[in-house]
């Protein structure tokens, strides 16, 4: 039976309940401890009601496992949950985003017991993510001069830049068109240039509150981690599980039109081989970046016209560039058109002779796609390319993504099942497919049933 002790205090009244649980292995007697404080104002006989319902709690959370007087606060607990999950294989890509997310996290419930979190500490949080103002410390730069010319002058190229910085050459990039990066990666470029901040970026504090679909990964982060506690009989029930996450609106996915991805080729007739077979196999294969980025000579089949993915190349600051599996680690075999053997055929006679011209300086990786020496692209170089390849043709706004949506509608629309699209684009669940190309599948249907009243019902009229 659980012991309730009265503690008078300069604060006023608490309660230290005690509950004795058998003996460790050196025969002492294990107790857990939880102190209890009325909440408001309570009469004795309420107060003495209230903390032996309080105590029965307690004594029946310790008999079925749960150690909730466990001192860990939520930071390190979190942190233990993430070397948890590396040790499991979870990949890194997703491990740096937790790390990311914890640092916010650390500012508001950091210093919370796990056994003390409740849904409403949760929400507080969420709300306060979507204020304006929430970004405190997270500022913007944008850069003052013509950054890509004095890296011209200064004989330093992105890349080589990028890899000084440890940033990526997408925030390169990004900072040479005098776009917003955020003041962390100005810090890292100017001091790799041996110049301060503030002589090469213009510093604004970034007010804008945070989207519900960025505080949606905050909840599921938290998630993750209270659920762990939970399955390890730390807590008795995970508090983000009944706290309320925002709402995310659904989005229709971006695709282009026909008479676009028409456009689109024709320009790329236009372009390098490197590049135009890249963007042809974004197009034909509708894969994620990283996959395209991932393919390799020996995974294609050139006699039945079939290739492999089953490698992403993927880059993180602390690591590089470097190989994984596929999101979803699933191998997909695809069967590819003559056209596009074709392509691969005249960009393989491309490639053998750049590797020639480079000898001994030539690195042999075995990707498809390059820099001038043989090493791996950047998984950011197409998106880049891409922003010049819509300039110099006039085309509208592309992503690398959008041919992804492109691939799927077109394949949906012309009739082809859900269940081969979602294998094609490697998909780990069907229901994944169903509800992010919703639309086509709802188009599509549209059409059928056009289709079965042209061929029953309006040629009968006729």
């Amino acid at each position: 039976m659980a012991n309730i002790k009265r503690i008078e205090g300069k604060t006023g009244v608490s309660f230290q309940i005690t509950v004795t649980q058998g003996r460790d292995i050196s025969g002492k007697q294990v107790r857990h401890y939880r102190t209890w404080k009325p909440e408001g104002k309570m009469t004795e006989r309420q107060m003495q009601k209230t903390v032996e319902r309080a105590a029965a709690d307690f004594e029946r959370e310790i008999e079925q496992g749960y150690q909730t007087d466990n001192r860990q606060t939520f930071s390190s607990y979190a942190r233990y949950v993430i070397a948890l999950k590396r040790s499991a294989g979870i990949k890194e890509r997703t491990l740096s985003h937790y790390e990311y997310l914890l640092s916010r996290c650390d500012q508001a419930i950091g210093h919370l017991r796990l056994c003390d979190i409740r849904p409403q500490h949760l929400n507080l949080f969420y709300q306060n993510l979507q204020e304006e103002g929430v970004r405190s410390g997270k500022s913007r730069a944008t850069a003052k001069l013509d950054l890509a010319a004095f890296l011209k002058k200064a004989g330093v190229t992105r890349d080589a830049l990028a890899s000084r910085a440890g940033v990526s050459p997408t925030t390169i990039t990004t900072a040479c068109r005098k776009e917003p990066i955020m003041e962390a990666k100005a810090d890292q470029i100017s001091a790799a240039l041996g110049r301060k901040t503030k002589d090469l970026f213009s510093i604004e504090q970034d007010r804008t509150p945070l989207s519900a679909k960025t505080v949606a990964e905050y909840h599921r982060f938290i998630h993750t981690v209270m659920q762990q506690a939970e399955d390890e009989l730390l807590i008795p029930y995970n508090p983000a599980a009944k706290a309320s996450a925002p709402k995310v609106g659904k989005t229709k996915p971006d695709f282009y039109e026909p008479d676009t991805v028409a456009a689109i080729l024709d320009a790329a007739e236009q372009e390098p081989i490197k590049w135009k077979t890249m963007l042809h196999l974004f197009l034909i294969t509708g894969r994620r970046r990283e996959d395209i980025c991932g393919l390799k000579w020996e995974k294609i089949d050139f006699e039945n016209h079939i290739v492999c993915i089953d490698t992403s190349l993927l880059y993180l600051p602390k690591l590089g560039i470097y190989e994984s599996t596929t999101k979803t680690e699933n191998t997909t075999f695809l069967p590819l058109p003559e056209e596009t053997m074709q392509l691969l055929r005249e960009y393989l006679a491309w490639y053998n002779e750049l590797r020639l011209k480079n000898g001994d300086r030539w690195q042999d990786s075995g990707f498809l796609f390059v820099k001038n020496n043989g090493a791996p692209i950047h998984p950011d170089s197409f998106a880049g390319w891409l922003r010049k390849f819509t300039k110099r043709h006039n085309l509208p706004h592309l992503h690398p993504h959008g041919f992804r949506h492109t691939n799927a509608s077109m394949l949906i629309g012309n009739g082809v099942d859900v269940v081969t699209v979602a294998n094609r684009l490697g998909h780990a669940d069907v229901s994944t497919t169903l509800d992010i190309y919703s639309h086509a599948i709802n188009e599509a249907k549209a059409k059928a049933s056009e289709t079965l009243a042209d061929v029953m019902l309006r040629r009968k009229k006729a």
